[in-house]
């Protein structure tokens, strides 16, 4: 289990994805470029490799997607596939386990499709050795016997695209990383994408959304699709026993602050790490450890879950000291700014 793993059951902003969205995803999910909302650059650049991998009848180049947790790297390896007519084959680094797990995939790929790895900085070492030579010659080596009599089969495959996803790409080891012929990097999403997103969901959902509604839940999604597809399930429910069914601006509000996602997208576990390193700490600098001791949370739960959001925000900074309250931090909690 990672730090991630252990978050996401108790936060409705965690941008991991939970076994409750699985349904709602493969509805809202995207199928083209075209219907994809954000990440403009990237997706972009994405297009024109596509196009020009199916006009020399090639496999696409492997590709790396990074960045925080729900965000859309796994629907960018959907649409790949989806703009390249082939299938998509998908598992994560912690499904294979062993070498004949990862030749039992490989060997069933058809040319130029795509294996799509989630959490690919999971897998184990003597799994991603084995994955090199499929990556850059497109064969799998097998050993067949022991000892002196040991003899390496190889198995050709045929020209395919491996996809990965990671979060934490400092994780992944540097030969693996250079084997992948593109890197991308997600970005949180601007407030006005996520109301488009959100407009998106609500009409694929049926649900009926006022436009201050919509943009009430793209202003607390803390720059995350997938938080903001939930907020919305979320706020359908409270419509239909509070209301009469539409998510209208009133809804979200009451809503919202009883899922206690406050209006910067905060919930208790932001506020508790704000509010020790205000008060406790007199602001900082203080280190991580500590920082995290002082709240009864994982130092791990506190760098990779918590703070990537606040310190892309500027609610906190990193120092070589330590961690660091900024003004915006003071005047979020209403507390007056220290000199």
């Amino acid at each position: 289990m990672t730090a991630e793993d252990d978050a996401a059951p108790t936060r409705e902003v965690s941008g991991e994805r939970r076994p409750a969205d699985l349904l709602d995803e493969a509805r809202l999910r995207p199928r083209r470029f075209d219907e994809y909302v954000g990440q403009r650059r990237l997706k972009e650049n994405l297009r024109v490799m596509v196009q020009a991998a199916r006009g020399r009848n090639e496999a696409v180049d492997h590709m790396l997607f990074c960045g925080p947790p729900g965000l859309g790297k796994t629907s960018l390896a959907h649409i790949i596939g989806e703009e390249m007519g082939v299938a998509i084959h998908v598992t994560s680094g912690p499904a294979i386990e062993k070498k004949g797990d990862l030749a039992g995939i490989l060997t069933n790929l058809q040319a130029h499709e795509i294996l799509f790895i989630d959490e690919i900085h999971r897998l184990t070492p003597a799994v991603e050795e084995n994955l090199y030579p499929a990556m850059e010659d497109f064969r799998f080596d097998v050993v067949i016997g022991d000892g002196p009599h040991a003899r390496t089969m190889t198995l050709p495959l045929p020209p395919f695209t491996l996809i990965g996803a990671t979060t934490r790409t400092g994780l992944l080891s540097s030969p693996l990383r250079d084997r992948f012929g593109f890197v991308g990097r997600l970005d949180f999403y601007e407030t006005a994408e996520l109301v488009e997103i959100v407009r998106r969901s609500a009409r694929l959902l049926g649900v009926t959304l006022e436009e201050r509604a919509a943009h009430e839940v793209a202003t607390r999604a803390r720059g995350t699709p997938r938080i903001a597809n939930r907020l919305l399930r979320r706020l359908r429910d409270f419509a239909e026993v509070l209301g009469d069914g539409r998510v209208t601006e009133e809804i979200a509000k009451v809503g919202l602050d009883r899922l206690d996602v406050d209006a910067a997208g905060f919930d208790e576990l932001d506020r508790r790490l704000l509010v020790a390193l205000v008060d406790r700490f007199g602001g900082g600098p203080v280190g991580l450890d500590t920082l995290a001791a002082s709240i009864g949370e994982d130092a791990s739960t506190i760098e990779f879950v918590v703070e990537p959001f606040l310190l892309k925000e500027g609610f906190l900074a990193r120092t070589p000291r330590g961690r660091v309250a900024t003004p915006r931090a003071y005047q979020h909690l209403g507390r007056p700014l220290i000199h």
